[in-house]
């Protein structure tokens, strides 16, 4: 087995980690401007130690300053706003049912960068992560955009042809991913559940519903991801995450990956694919013989949505049995999703996080060195 010296790494994980007692308190409290960041800065601080300290080669803010893992970044793309109305959406857990409501967006105006999103918090980030460990930023992919609210989010007299509107959008990304790697960034994740949702007969009927071609959105996301990173820089690593929901160890959507697999992991220009692995909801590892040789997988088997921990020997057989269908060599290990997509976070201590971050990378020493 080879070394990993870029990502994503043999041992890696989603992103988000578990916001600590006294930024919650002080978010709560109405503290803002610089008194917040300097309490974020310093919390960050720590969770970046704290990843160093079990073994990880990279190392995310844990999205501390954010809210939520993709509405903090959409509503600073030009062009886009909330609005009054409200999206919910329905999540399942282990005890029952629950439901999740956030603003709508509408887009009213051509979609555009005015900003480098989330650049001062990556310059941060990578300030303080230290030698040998890279900086990791993640993002919401263009899909994302799209997929909550589908056409009807969409300003008809800004754009009356929805080509212009897949252009301009994924100009503004390629801007991004331009301006984030001018900053040094080396490490870029584009998180994306709308790609797992599609596995799911139920999600696709809601996107026929309000009037989608949800037997092929799929392609059209994979397209204009594509576009987004085309021209990306030598040397900067982009990887997607999927998973089926994530709101406080609650889930929207289940199946495997065999509706999208053949486009997507053919297709998606992207080094590496996180893909959600923990429980039977995500389905087969089949669907992974469309993986092209030079493309890494990472399969998230370690579950955040609850703290008991996973064994190292259950860990390494799942593994092999990935292995049967892309080389291990071109597999890796991390958590399923993260620990805290929203700010509420999941169901499950400070402690037990870092265990199973732990573990993962005691696991990956193991099987690869």
């Amino acid at each position: 087995m080879t070394l990993r010296d870029t990502p994503p790494f043999r041992a890696d994980h989603v992103g988000s980690l578990l916001r600590p007692p006294h930024l919650l308190k002080a978010r709560s409290q109405g503290v803002t401007g610089d008194e917040l960041r300097a309490i974020e800065d310093e919390a960050i601080r720590d969770v970046v130690r704290m990843q160093r300290d079990v073994g990880l080669r990279s190392a995310t803010d844990g999205e501390f300053r954010r809210t939520s893992w993709h509405m903090d970044f959409i509503y600073r793309l030009g062009g886009i706003r909330p609005t009054d109305e409200k999206i919910q959406v329905h999540f399942r857990n282990a005890d029952g049912e629950l439901d999740f409501e956030s603003a709508a967006l509408a887009i009213d105006a051509p979609v555009r960068l005015t900003e480098t999103i989330f650049g001062d918090d990556f310059t941060f980030l990578a300030n303080e992560v230290g030698d040998g460990v890279t900086a990791k930023l993640t993002i919401p992919s263009p899909s994302m955009v799209h997929y909550r609210g589908g056409r009807a989010a969409i300003d008809p007299s800004v754009y009356p042809d929805e080509e212009q509107f897949w252009s301009d959008l994924s100009a503004a990304y390629a801007e991004q991913v331009r301006r984030v790697a001018d900053l040094g960034c080396r490490y870029l994740q584009l998180d994306d559940t709308s790609l797992a949702y599609l596995n799911d007969p139920a999600q696709r009927e809601l996107l026929n519903a309000r009037g989608d071609d949800a037997e092929h959105q799929h392609l059209r996301y994979i397209r204009q991801i594509n576009a987004a990173i085309a021209d990306r820089p030598a040397g900067l690593s982009v990887t997607t995450h999927m998973c089926r929901g994530n709101f406080r160890s609650s889930w929207a959507a289940e199946g495997g990956y065999d509706f999208v697999a053949e486009a997507l992991f053919s297709e998606l220009a992207v080094d590496g694919f996180f893909l959600e692995y923990d429980d039977e909801r995500s389905g087969g590892f089949a669907p992974l013989r469309f993986v092209p040789p030079g493309k890494m997988v990472v399969l998230g088997l370690v579950t955040t949505k609850k703290g008991a921990l996973e064994s190292k020997d259950t860990l390494k057989r799942r593994i092999d049995e990935a292995a049967e269908y892309v080389p291990l060599d071109q597999l890796c290990l991390s958590p399923q999703c993260g620990f805290s997509s929203t700010v509420e976070g999941n169901v499950l201590t400070y402690e037990e996080e870092v265990a199973k971050l732990r573990l993962i990378a005691e696991t990956a020493e193991e099987i690869w060195g």
